[in-house]
């Protein structure tokens, strides 16, 4: 039922002047429908007052609840058509009255935490685009034949708004960025998995994919008592989001899976300066997916120790900062930050195995973000300890992804159960964080040998000189400075994490690359040049051989 609902909605839309994208059809649906929810959410609660015998006051006057101008009923239990407003009346009221009255619950409300500021802050960003009363009143009718009133058809309907949110990658205006694929947020929710009394954050929520899902995932991990489900409403989940129409889906999407008065917050992350961070303001995971290739303005980034104009980047230094001391964490990067040679990516990659425990990379195919065009992998890593060894997963799949052959939980079956143990497979690895060298190790290696080779040289002539008795004090000393630095297995493949590295050695790159050792390499392709020059080579040998029959035959 919700389903064609949901579609006839859509048609609806698809007709007005005000709307014309599937981000539009979402950003109205939204509105209409968090009213209607919060109109049986209040009769829920009457209901549950007058079974104790307490008095329940509505957190909406009387005059804007749903029952009196949205759908008003005859004795029949019907729409009273003579009641219900319509056309340029019910425009006018919801512009003119509604809105207005709605947007100052948030400077009335008593704390952030209430279902009376989520109202005003929704009700601040949004504005109401459907140009035709009479279109309105067709998705009024539409949504008012929804009910919210058992666990399972809310369940329904969270699954039906994600599905809408997931249609959004196709609409323009990067509308998929709003979305993750739900397989991946389970898996990383479960890889990382919170336990109920800590505390987890996304400070690029979003559609709220990882909240929602790590609410689901809370939820079922035990019987859960009353003070379990008062910790899981008020104490567990936190977000920021800067754009208002992601904060809106966002908000609406965790109060259709069931937490009332989610606590995400509509400002920019990246505006906060990472000196203003203090212990309490810290949570103990961190999930998140932060947009992809993303700029920030200068003074944005003057806010970081660490200065650059990705935004990734400036976001992966707020996780790491805001994270509590032995805090876990699952974030979906591009996999260009394992590689890449700027100054900024380096540092950061630096920061991160020496502040941090890498303990797992899962390298992602390209397609799992439909419309991204970029390939990611996934950072899991725990703060307080340094990275020894990092374990690497490659997800190889036998089919290419895309909108209509998305990625699935069985995809990552495999991967989930191997992360366990970090077993080595053909598609994993491990990488020992000694092994990772300056401009990469087969250029260390080469500059290693020359280096000794150089000593050994030295080292010899030297020990000529001391035979024929010149200077002999000072030779013995430059002998011995030489045999310690052909003994010393620290010329440039150690150290890798220290800030005391010798100088000269060029600088760490600490390269990340998910090169898989496992993998057998294929023949790289000749270029069109070689090719012809080969041909021409055969062409030449053939006329020869040619040349050497016909002196034979003659």
């Amino acid at each position: 039922m919700f389903e064609q609902t949901f579609k006839n909605i859509d048609d609806i839309l698809h007709k007005d002047a005000g709307c014309g994208s599937e981000l539009d059809y979402v950003e109205q649906t939204s509105w209409v429908l968090f009213l209607k929810y919060l109109d049986d959410l209040e009769k829920d609660k009457a209901t549950a007052a007058e079974l104790t015998g307490k008095a329940y006051t509505n957190i909406i006057a009387p005059e804007y609840q749903w029952s009196k101008w949205a759908a008003p009923k005859d004795k029949e239990g019907k729409l009273d058509h003579h009641a219900a407003l319509t056309g340029d009346d019910l425009s006018d009221f919801v512009n003119i009255k509604l809105f207005p009255y709605l947007k100052k619950f948030k400077a009335d409300a008593v704390s952030a935490d209430t279902i009376e500021y989520k109202i005003g802050e929704i009700f601040s960003e949004l504005k109401n685009r459907i140009q035709s009363g009479y279109n309105l009143r067709e998705v009024i009718n539409r949504i008012d034949e929804l009910r919210f009133r058992t666990h399972v058809e809310k369940h329904e309907m969270s699954h039906l708004y994600e599905d809408k949110i997931k249609n959004m990658g196709n609409a323009g205006r990067n509308g998929g960025e709003y979305y993750t694929p739900r397989p991946l947020i389970k898996t990383i929710v479960k890889v990382v998995a919170p336990e109920i009394g800590q505390t987890i954050y996304d400070g690029a929520v979003g559609s709220a994919g990882f909240l929602c899902e790590a609410y689901d995932y809370l939820r079922s991990s035990k019987n859960l008592t009353t003070k379990d489900v008062e910790t899981l409403q008020k104490k567990t989940f936190y977000g920021k989001e800067k754009k208002s129409l992601a904060y809106i889906i966002g908000t609406m999407n965790m109060i259709l899976h069931g937490v009332e008065a989610p606590n995400i917050v509509h400002t920019n992350t990246l505006a906060e300066n990472l000196a203003d961070i203090q212990e309490k303001d810290r949570y103990d995971i961190v999930l998140a997916n932060p947009p992809f290739g993303g700029k920030e303005r200068a003074e944005v980034q003057q806010n970081f120790p660490i200065k650059s104009g990705e935004t990734a980047s400036l976001f992966l230094q707020h996780f790491i900062k805001i994270m509590k001391a032995g805090g876990k964490a699952g974030v979906v990067i591009k996999n260009t930050f394992l590689s890449n040679t700027d100054n900024a990516s380096i540092a950061l990659r630096k920061q991160l195995l020496k502040d941090c425990n890498l303990h797992t990379v899962l390298d992602l195919p390209g397609g799992t973000f439909t419309g991204a065009g970029v390939k990611t992998v996934v950072l899991f890593f725990e703060k307080g300890s340094s990275t020894k060894k990092v374990w690497f997963y490659q997800l190889n799949l036998t089919r290419n992804l895309g909108k209509t052959n998305p990625l699935n939980e069985r995809d990552l079956e495999d991967f989930i159960t191997l992360q366990k143990t970090k077993a080595e497979s053909p598609n994993s690895w491990t990488l020992d964080i000694t092994d990772i060298a300056p401009m990469g190790r087969d250029t260390l290696m080469k500059g290693s040998a020359l280096r000794k080779g150089a000593a050994l040289m030295i080292k010899e002539a030297a020990s000529t000189k001391a035979l024929k008795g010149r200077n002999s004090s000072a030779n013995d000393n430059a002998l011995s400075g030489l045999d310690a630095a052909l003994d010393d297995d620290n010329t440039g493949l150690h150290p890798v994490l220290s800030d005391n590295a010798p100088s000269g050695l060029g600088s760490h790159t600490y390269d990340l690359s998910a090169k898989n050792p496992n993998k057998k390499e294929e023949a790289a392709l000749r270029q069109p040049q070689q090719i012809l020059e080969e041909m021409k080579a055969l062409d030449a040998e053939t006329e020869e051989i040619l040349e050497s029959i016909a002196n034979l035959i003659v």
